[in-house]
């Protein structure tokens, strides 16, 4: 067409058809006009071998500092970013534009192509279906999760089959460890339905910080041990070289998103407990695995059998209930029932919970606490093991170490504050004390808390004397029974009637 370019293409076309064919009709079956056949036949070669190198079109503004500063400042230290490199230009020279930035970037890749050191170089692995499971654990304080109005600080442990694409993924409220480690491995293959060849984790480095030798040779020894039962290899990838775990490692970043999503979707990120927030990780997983049903139906197949029963995911410690009816564990203050005083206790650590036997019975099981980030011990109170001793001590409550961890919520924390400002501090624990035996007693926490905000609300500290009477049981009514009494009469008739029969089979 006139005013467009000839092509390769047209080119090529016109060369072919010119082998049998005179210049104006090659040249009309290629496209172009008969002057222009003419003109090319003279110069068979491509348009784009015609084209001249395009010049530079205004000064190069890097001319004067590349070779003597920049190449210079590349050899010296290779691992150097351009930003940085452009900054210490900034301040060498005044003179130099800012928005030479991306001119810098650009012609210090193109130099670290040809007189770079050599990089890593990634190799892509095929997965065979069985043959491994991957684990790793994931942070999740960027979803800005909570549980009753609470921050939830917690981790995801994540499982993956590389071949199909199965996931599994298990809330995790304290850090990497074994116990997480077990729970959620194991909770990954009976909910698969069989056991990989080989698992591959990470160095399990968090797992083993701040371990003695001794304790660290048990872990290894234990994670060995988990693996055996389940007929799995156990493998781990270096440390601090995380695309080696690559399967695992960049599903996290999807599962996050997903997740992500589906809050956003919902609305909301608070969950009424940790069960709702598992249930809602465990339903959007499942969404996954559900689109990868044929794959991992596939690798199921390939599985080995699971073993008649789980191993334990647990850890066990005997500990010694004191006189404060608790014990110490972890750094973590737990209160049991006084009568457990004086008792040694074996106690299963899980990772959300603590069982406590004495013998083979089962007694309680505890919400386990943390530690606090700077050491400081944790506590965790239930103040229904001491309140039958409070009653008798009130003013204990004043200066009581875990104070703030008794009141089973802010509204009772609340009330107390209200109460030392207007009545001090001797009548403030008497009735601070009066309203936590009213709780246990009549089994209203919930509800008392509702009444004590509302008293809060109106600018009142809570009343006990008007709480007692309106949580106090009603009064059953008696019912009226009335008794009828049979004529002593039928008793005669009864009598005669035995003897007729009597006589009748005599």
């Amino acid at each position: 067409m006139p005013g467009s370019h000839v092509t390769d293409r047209q080119m090529r076309l016109f060369m072919k058809f010119r082998k049998s064919n005179p210049a104006c009709v090659a040249g009309a079956k290629a496209g172009f006009s008969p002057a222009t056949a003419y003109r090319l036949d003279k110069d068979a070669r491509l348009p784009s071998q015609k084209l001249a190198p395009r010049g530079r079109r205004r000064a190069d503004p890097l001319a004067d500092v590349w070779e003597r500063e920049v190449i210079v400042m590349l050899e010296a230290a290779p691992g150097l970013r351009p930003i940085a490199i452009f900054g210490e230009l900034l301040r060498r020279h005044s003179d130099l534009s800012a928005r030479m930035r991306r001119t810098l970037e650009r012609r210090i890749r193109a130099w670290r192509a040809v007189n770079g050191a050599d990089r890593e170089v990634m190799f892509r692995q095929e997965h065979p279906p069985g043959r491994m499971g991957l684990s790793d654990f994931s942070d999740m304080a960027d979803l800005c999760v909570s549980i009753a109005g609470e921050p939830l600080a917690h981790r995801l442990y994540h499982f993956r089959m590389p071949f199909s694409g199965f996931e599994s993924a298990h809330v995790v409220l304290g850090g990497e460890s074994f116990v997480a480690l077990a729970e959620g491995l194991q909770n990954a293959l009976w909910s698969l339905g069989g056991a990989p060849e080989q698992h591959r984790s990470d160095s399990l480095s968090a797992a083993f910080r701040n371990l003695e030798s001794d304790a660290e040779a048990d872990l290894t020894r234990r994670y060995e041990a988990l693996c055996a039962h389940y007929g799995m290899t156990p493998t781990r990838n270096n440390a601090g070289v995380a695309h080696e775990n690559g399967s695992i490692e960049s599903s996290h970043g999807h599962l996050k998103k997903t997740l992500k999503d589906a809050l956003l979707l919902r609305g909301s990120r608070d969950f009424d407990d940790l069960a709702a927030w598992r249930g809602f990780v465990d339903e959007i997983v499942s969404r996954g695995n559900a689109r990868n049903k044929k794959r991992i139906d596939l690798e199921r197949a390939a599985l080995r059998s699971l073993p008649a029963r789980r191993s334990a995911d647990y850890e066990e410690v005997l500990v010694f209930v004191t006189s404060s009816s608790a014990f110490t564990l972890r750094k973590v203050f737990y209160s049991v029932p006084s009568r457990l005083i004086g008792h040694r206790l074996l106690t299963r650590l899980y990772d959300d919970r603590l069982e406590c036997f004495q013998g083979s019975t089962h007694l309680l099981t505890l919400r386990r606490g943390r530690a606090g980030p700077n050491g400081k011990h944790g506590h965790v109170v239930d103040y229904r093991h001491v309140i039958h001793s409070l009653r008798r001590k009130p003013m204990a409550l004043l200066n009581l170490v875990y104070r703030e961890q008794l009141f089973p919520r802010r509204a009772y924390v609340e009330a107390f504050e209200a109460l030392l400002a207007r009545d001090g501090e001797r009548c403030a624990c008497r009735a601070m004390v009066g309203l936590l035996t009213l709780a246990h007693e009549r089994a209203c926490e919930g509800e008392l808390a509702l009444a004590i905000e509302a008293d809060l609300e109106a600018g009142r500290p809570p009343d006990l004397k008007i709480l007692t009477e309106r949580f106090r049981p009603g009064a059953a009514a008696t019912p009226t029974i009335v008794v009828h009494l049979p004529s002593l009469a039928i008793y005669d008739a009864i009598a005669m009637v035995r003897g007729e029969a009597a006589g009748e089979a005599a």
